[in-house]
């Protein structure tokens, strides 16, 4: 059985940091692409990154370019994704999911097939 666990939210001040996990059993995470999306309330599940399962491609969307850091762990069988200069605009609950690839559409959250339960991540003051 397939699982992937998202951990490392929580409640942060704009501007501070978080590091999420999302740690798989059940499927050999370095043979799958991994994607990370969110959703806010009242909005639609957004593509934040993905990683390729040799690096080769990876995305991020425009909004948390150059904020936002995706990696993994094989070793782990752990992907992460680092967030930092956190804005109150990052508020949501945030998932990892499995692909075989980061493709064109990596950002539809109908290409992939495995999902975690979502982990909530609030940026408040």
């Amino acid at each position: 059985q397939v699982q992937l666990v998202e951990s490392g939210g929580g409640l942060v001040q704009p501007g501070g940091s978080l590091r999420l996990s999302c740690a798989a059993s059940g499927l050999t995470l370095a043979q799958h692409a991994i994607g990370w999306f969110r959703q806010a309330p009242g909005k639609e599940r957004e593509g934040v990154s993905c990683l390729s399962v040799w690096a080769d491609y990876i995305y991020y969307a425009d909004s948390v370019k150059g904020r936002f850091t995706v990696s993994r762990d094989n070793a782990k069988n752990t992907a992460y994704l680092q967030m930092n200069s956190l804005t109150p605009e990052d508020t949501a609950v945030y998932y990892c999911a499995t692909d075989f690839t980061c493709g064109a559409s990596w950002y539809e959250a109908h290409e992939y097939d495995y999902w975690g339960q979502g982990t909530q991540v609030t940026v408040s003051s």
